[in-house]
């Protein structure tokens, strides 16, 4: 079920009146759809905060723009400050529930890998996966298991797909988390090949100078 989150209209897009709506604790944002006109909202960021945490980042929420006006949407975009952590802008897209469309869910990954205690370096090559699906049926996060992972191994979204109960649209080959080896090896092997590949260095001799000539 989608939790409520209300907003207001945002008539005047100005700069100024923009950094006035975050000085007031609101968030500028836009909902907008494939059957929905754009129309420029600002949000509380505090109840923001608290819906996103309640849903996750691919919930449905049923945002209330004018009383008893409510669109279902998804967060599409969520831009945020990079220094500070606030939120600068969010758009809202308004979803058909009959509907499938594309999302990107979080990968999380849980257990520790074999490798890793071997000496073994874990890497996460994809934090989120895309699926495909109707709206109230996308999950939450995709969790993956890495305690069986050996040096060398690797989980790709092949072996990702089954345990997924929605379409997965990125490729199969496609390597979302893999157990390296230790650095010092890779180095080895890395100034080895590098060493391969220099190019031999012959000495040229030095021609004698010429003589110079009598007049």
């Amino acid at each position: 079920m989608a939790m409520s989150l209300k907003a207001e209209k945002r008539p005047d897009l100005r700069g100024s009146v923009t950094r006035k709506i975050r000085k007031q604790g609101y968030v500028p944002a836009v909902v907008y759809g494939n059957k929905t006109k754009s129309q420029p909202i600002s949000v509380e960021a505090v109840d923001f905060l608290k819906t996103v945490r309640e849903v996750g980042r691919n919930g449905l929420i049923s945002l209330e723009v004018e009383k008893g006006t409510k669109h279902q949407v998804m967060v599409h975009d969520l831009q945020m400050d990079p220094l500070k952590g606030d939120y600068l802008h969010i758009d809202f897209f308004e979803v058909d529930m009959s509907s499938e469309i594309e999302a990107n869910v979080p990968v999380r990954l849980t257990g520790e890998a074999r490798g890793v205690s071997e000496g073994g370096v874990l890497s996460q090559l994809m934090y989120e996966i895309t699926v495909r699906s109707l709206p109230a049926d996308i999950p939450e996060e995709i969790t993956l298991d890495v305690s069986s992972l050996t040096i060398g191994d690797s989980i790709q979204i092949r072996d990702v797909r089954g345990n997924v109960p929605v379409q997965v649209v990125n490729e199969d080959e496609e390597t979302v988390v893999t157990v390296q080896p230790p650095a010092t090896e890779k180095e080895e092997e890395t100034e080895a090949a590098v060493t391969d590949n220099e190019p031999e260095v012959i000495n040229e001799k030095e021609e004698p100078a010429e003589e110079a000539k009598e007049e």
